[in-house]
């Protein structure tokens, strides 16, 4: 399945959010050095979970779940059994079910499904989902309203048509979807509440290399990603003349993101007319930094003169330093009459390694 194949300047106030808790499971025949069936947990789209037939242990990702594990050994024990057999068994099978009605070879074939539920923490509405891909394109999905598979392809019906008549599988999702999952999301939640519910905000710049060049705005240091940054003229968001970047994790946990606007055709007395908003999932307030020529700070590349400079006076003077050394211990080993002709190729070679030169 496409979309399964393997995140200051003032007070904020919490707002609600919808919370999901995702089972990431994956199966597969033909590949070497990779286990025949893998399973993760997400909630809130972070990992907190994970097991496959060779380790045949759940090993969790978080503290808080250790904890959780601890208190509910049953839990652990349920998740254990269902990745070493129950689960990991069902995808072998369905594998070779597929295999045998596509009349397929023996080759790689791979079986992917995303279940689980999300959670509006205000309203108490929660939609489960259920879907399933094979080999790299969507196969299946659970309709809760029709009660009903959706076949997105015509190689996909026969299956579809088998589970439809299966009423226990259609109340056993049911039941997952919309009693099960939400409970358990809920107890999660309320065990991963200090790094699940934190919520951070970033510092926000604007940034150019040239007066020519577009202008960025960066947001880095919040927590969690769930969050936008844009452009907006007068109040209105823009699409055209704008770059967006990925959200990118930082070492301490939190993340960073930022959009480039060009302003190359704007005259300076128009830019207060453009300003970037930031915001974040569950905060009420936006980050507004508003465009004004004295807040875009240069981000100038590094003066590759002066460091090449800097780096050839460092060479000589270690290079100096080390025929120097190596003469007095060469005059003191076998006497002043002995002459040491020093070469180049004994330089080390660590002098020469590249300089780190920061990029902006």
């Amino acid at each position: 399945m496409r979309t399964l194949l393997l995140l200051l300047l003032f007070c904020h106030v919490s707002s609600p959010v919808k919370h999901s808790l995702k089972f990431v499971l994956t199966g597969s025949t033909g590949l070497q050095n990779v286990p025949d069936f893998m399973a993760a947990v997400l909630v809130d789209d972070v990992l907190v979970g994970y097991c496959d037939t060779n380790r045949k242990i759940v090993e969790a990702k978080q503290d808080w779940v250790k904890k959780l594990f601890e208190d509910e050994p049953q839990h652990l024990e349920m998740f254990t059994q269902q990745c070493v057999e129950g689960t990991a068994i069902y995808f072998k099978n369905t594998i070779d079910n597929l295999k045998q009605q596509y009349n397929q070879s023996e080759s790689v074939h791979i079986l992917q499904r995303m279940d689980g539920c999300e959670w509006d923490d205000e309203t108490g509405e929660v939609v489960g989902f259920n879907q399933y891909g094979y080999d790299g394109e969507d196969f299946l999905s659970f309709d809760l309203k029709t009660e009903t598979w959706i076949a997105p392809k015509q190689q996909a019906v026969l299956t579809k048509l088998r589970w439809d008549a299966d009423k226990t599988r259609i109340k056993y999702n049911q039941n997952y979807l919309t009693e099960i999952y939400p409970e358990w999301l809920k107890k999660y939640l309320d065990y991963g509440r200090s790094s699940l519910l934190r919520t951070e905000l970033p510092s926000v710049s604007l940034l150019w290399k040239t007066p020519s060049s577009p202008v960025s705005c960066l947001a880095t240091g919040f927590y969690p990603h769930r969050a936008s940054l844009v452009w907006r003229k007068e109040g209105e968001e823009l699409h055209e003349e704008v770059d967006h970047g990925e959200i990118l994790p930082n070492h301490d946990g939190t993340f960073q993101m930022s959009v480039d606007l060009n302003l190359s055709s704007v005259t300076p007395e128009d830019w207060t007319r453009y300003d970037c908003v930031f915001q974040l999932s569950g905060v009420n307030e936006d980050i507004i930094t508003k465009v004004e020529k004295g807040r875009i700070a240069y981000c100038r590349g590094p003066p590759i003169g002066l460091y090449a400079i800097i780096a050839a006076i460092v060479v000589l003077i270690l290079l100096l330093i080390c025929t120097v050394a190596i003469f007095i211990r060469k005059r003191k080993d076998i006497g002043e009459d002995q002459t040491y002709i020093y070469s180049p190729r004994s330089r080390p070679h660590s002098l020469f390694s590249p300089l780190y030169i920061p990029k902006c």
